[in-house]
């Protein structure tokens, strides 16, 4: 959510030049009121926009800022079958979750459905290989989905307090 304060700055920015252009243009008077009124109307609209846009699911293929990603821990999934694929994921380095949506594949559909059941059953987690990699619609069912465990617990457990070594001990 950080990045909206700097998108809406930019377009403030850029309506204010535009604002600039308009009331210094060698135009008649009426017409430069147009254009400044109009400039001061976009700075709502796009408020309003970018936070109507918070809510809403992000296009996958529309992903440019974490498009290097390598991988993303799938927190969510919703299968709206015919229609799309509703996945919330934690991407790698990132600290909030994400909400994401593709255009509905059947195979990528089962093989989301069958990693989340295997990773319920191990009580693992359902984990995304480089998630934003350009593909085709077709290429979405050949998304790699993989079901990663918990690290195990170690089998001996270490000595306590520690044994110190003294490096005089050992002859080389």
């Amino acid at each position: 959510m950080d990045v909206i304060y700097y998108l809406f700055a930019g377009a403030v920015a850029v309506a204010a030049g535009l604002a600039s252009l308009a009331i210094w243009a060698p135009r008649i008077t009426r017409v430069r009121l147009i254009a400044l009124a109009l400039a001061t109307l976009f700075i709502p609209v796009a408020y309003g926009m970018m936070a109507e846009l918070l809510s809403k699911p992000k296009p996958m293929s529309l992903e440019w800022f974490e498009r290097a990603s390598e991988e993303a821990l799938v927190l969510g999934i919703d299968l709206d079958e015919g229609r799309a694929i509703h996945l919330w994921l934690r991407l790698s380095g990132v600290g909030a979750p994400r909400y994401y949506v593709v255009p509905w594949n059947v195979r990528l559909a089962e093989k989301l459905e069958d990693a989340a059941d295997d990773a319920v059953r191990r009580n693992g987690a359902v984990v995304l290989r480089k998630p934003f990699m350009k593909r085709s619609l077709e290429d979405l069912g050949d998304l790699n989905v993989e079901v990663v465990l918990p690290p195990r617990p170690p089998l001996k457990m270490p000595r306590f307090p520690p044994r110190i070594i003294n490096p005089r001990e050992f002859k080389i």
